[in-house]
């Protein structure tokens, strides 16, 4: 079963875009990466799909549900963050996460104990005394402690230190071998590489590319890095290139024999050939539009 499946899902605000056809497949049990910049559609998606907003066109179902005919039977088999975490000043941290709990009628407070203890997260403080950081901590403790089949995850690791983001991906990865779907919605191609086993990327509110990571990150084209003067003239198929005092490094998608000719009697103190990573292969997706899938 799928755990989310749209087809031709859009959504205008008046004329403005917000996302345009988009078609999407997750399969229950997948940790699945949704890449895009901001601006790009992705919180207009996650949005869409919880039913905070309504779609202007296409389909959405949620674990084989309708989003606007299930909304929510739904909302109770999905845990939510969003990329900015708002609560009721006043609270402490305790009586928020006692409150999320509540108003799905569950008794989550072994789960949200050990998941506080994990992000050394104090409850004692009231919400409006959090550093940024901490209030998205109160939000992962509320969208996890009652063990959802899907975790929607918006932009989830702002605010965190990188020893809080190496436990959060723990737990999530802990999560997603027991069987929960994990959508991480992110513009850090870093997290998406070491953590998700397929991603689609999103660019002007349309999907342009959907596969495996493994699979997105391969691609015929190499990172070059010239150290010394070196004229390049002579090839074509150069791009990202990065010009500066100690040499030249670029991406090079042609014959790899005619980059040895043209530098062959050229004054070069070091060459290196590498794969480039997710994030130099994310660029020519957007940079040179890729190919739609």
């Amino acid at each position: 079963m799928n755990a989310i499946e749209t087809v031709g899902l859009t959504k205008y605000y008046g004329k403005s875009r917000g996302i345009v056809d988009l078609s999407l497949a997750v399969e229950e049990g997948e940790f699945f990466g949704f890449i895009g910049p901001n601006g790009a559609g992705k919180s207009t998606t996650v949005r869409t799909l919880l039913g905070l907003i309504k779609s202007s066109g296409g389909s959405a179902k949620i674990f084989g549900k309708d989003i606007s005919e299930n909304r929510q039977e739904i909302l109770s088999e999905v845990g939510y963050l969003p990329s900015e975490a708002i609560f009721y000043s006043g609270m402490r941290v305790r009586d928020v996460i006692k409150f999320s709990a509540d108003l799905r009628k569950k008794d989550c407070r072994e789960e949200a104990e050990r998941l506080c203890e994990r992000l050394e997260l104090d409850t004692n403080k009231k919400v409006e005394e959090l550093s940024f950081g901490n209030r998205k901590k109160v939000g992962i403790v509320c969208a996890l402690q009652h063990k959802p089949r899907l975790c929607i995850l918006d932009e989830p690791t702002g605010g965190l230190d990188p020893l809080m983001q190496r436990e959060f991906f723990s737990i999530l990865k802990e999560r997603n071998a027991e069987g929960a779907t994990i959508f991480l919605s992110s513009h850090v191609l870093s997290e998406i590489q070491r953590n998700c086993s397929r991603a689609a990327i999103i660019r002007e509110g349309r999907i342009i590319a959907c596969d495996s990571v493994e699979a997105l990150s391969k691609t015929s084209a190499k990172r070059v890095r010239i150290e010394g003067k070196a004229d390049l003239s002579a090839l074509s198929d150069l791009r990202d290139m990065q010009v500066s005092e100690e040499g030249v490094s670029f991406l090079y998608g042609g014959d790899i024999n005619l980059l040895i000719s043209a530098l062959a009697g050229q004054k070069i103190e070091d060459i290196s050939v590498s794969e480039p990573d997710l994030e130099e292969i994310f660029m020519h997706y957007y940079l040179d539009g890729g190919n739609e899938k």
